[in-house]
């Protein structure tokens, strides 16, 4: 393989902040891996859970992170063919078209570090072949990582998992990367109203610009005072779509109540192990649904094609989404910016250095 060492972020303990050294790369490419110059990449909300390890202990410490990024194919294994050298492309988690080929095992002061089937938090990257989309050579790859989760994933909890109608009313819990995109997701199929819901009056604003209706500021209110404000807007029966993108336990129940009770209650933040939530769950046997969204259910051979169409032709807002960026010496500092919420999308520039 043509490159030989690499410059990564690491997690090597749960909890702690990434660091960033060389790394030594896999000898070859098997079947179905690709190798990648990564130019950009985000951080989306994963990343953080990761790092916290939400979901319980991790097994696979230490190893790398990232996973929406816009890179330039530098060399393909055996049997890859959706793929080429020189190609430009999207750098996704939902698996796609090609090859689902063996992780890669990186190397670093002599341990082995694990990597899944894309990270994009490492200059140069081995990634499966399924986990890339081939992207015009013009598209500005600079806002292209935004289509490798944060727009995917919403306009696919927009389109599939909630199934919104034209009309119907949607409440958005944190408006954040990907929530800005639920509002104009929402707005491009004509729900009314649109409600986002946060903790700052910027993100509020934001929201607004990209499609919500409706701000909230839900500092300082009690759950009663926050439902009554949503109901002099939604009606008193509920919102008929309800998106939580937090992953507090808490916000999820409130969120559950809010819903009509023949509407949906839609999760795509992820409470911490141990975080239960309490429900009256009867309407669910009747017309209500509760629903955890894995990207959106995106397929992005298929659907990133479609997003690029409406972002050339004006009908998809991008500029604006991405509101930070940082070297990737400087990661630790960008996560901590993604952790504070006075963000939106935060990107890391790997040509900066």
């Amino acid at each position: 393989m043509q490159v030989k060492k690499t410059t990564a972020a690491i997690l090597e303990t749960s909890r702690q902040p990434l660091i960033v050294s060389e790394i030594e790369m896999p000898e070859e490419l098997t079947c179905g891996q690709v190798l990648v110059e990564v130019l950009y990449s985000g951080i989306c909300g994963a990343q953080i859970n990761e790092i916290d390890a939400v979901k319980g202990p991790d097994r696979f410490l230490p190893h790398l992170l990232g996973h929406e990024a816009s890179g330039t194919v530098l060399e393909t294994g055996p049997a890859v063919k959706t793929v080429k050298t020189g190609d430009q492309v999207i750098m996704h988690w939902r698996p796609s078209d090609g090859i689902q080929s063996d992780t890669p095992v990186y190397r670093w002061n002599g341990r082995k570090v694990n990597a899944g089937w894309v990270t994009t938090f490492n200059r140069q990257a081995v990634v499966s072949e399924n986990r890339l989309t081939v992207i015009p050579p013009d598209f500005d790859l600079r806002i292209a990582p935004l289509f490798g989760c944060a727009v995917t994933t919403a306009m696919g909890v927009i389109n599939n998992d909630a199934q919104v109608k034209i009309g119907q009313s949607v409440v958005i819990f944190g408006v954040g990367g990907v929530g800005l995109n639920l509002c104009q997701a929402a707005d491009l199929v004509a729900a009314f109203p649109i409600v986002g819901i946060d903790l700052l009056d910027t993100k509020i604003e934001m929201a607004k610009r990209f499609g919500a209706t409706h701000g909230l500021n839900s500092i300082g209110l009690s759950p009663d005072s926050l439902a009554t404000a949503i109901g002099e807007i939604v009606g008193d029966s509920g919102a008929d779509v309800v998106i939580d993108t937090t992953g507090l336990a808490r916000i999820i129940e409130q969120a559950y109540e809010l819903t009509h009770k023949d509407g949906k209650t839609i999760l795509v933040g992820v409470p911490k192990k141990g975080e239960n939530i309490s429900i009256y769950s009867l309407p669910l046997h009747f017309k209500k649904v509760l629903k955890g969204s894995e990207g959106g259910s995106c397929q992005p051979h298929i659907d990133i094609p479609r997003y690029l169409r409406l972002a050339r032709e004006g009908k998809l807002k991008l500029d604006g989404l991405i509101t930070h960026e940082f070297p990737l010496e400087k990661i630790n500092e960008a996560i901590a910016l993604v952790r504070s919420g006075e963000a939106g999308r935060v990107l890391i520039d790997m040509k900066n250095y």
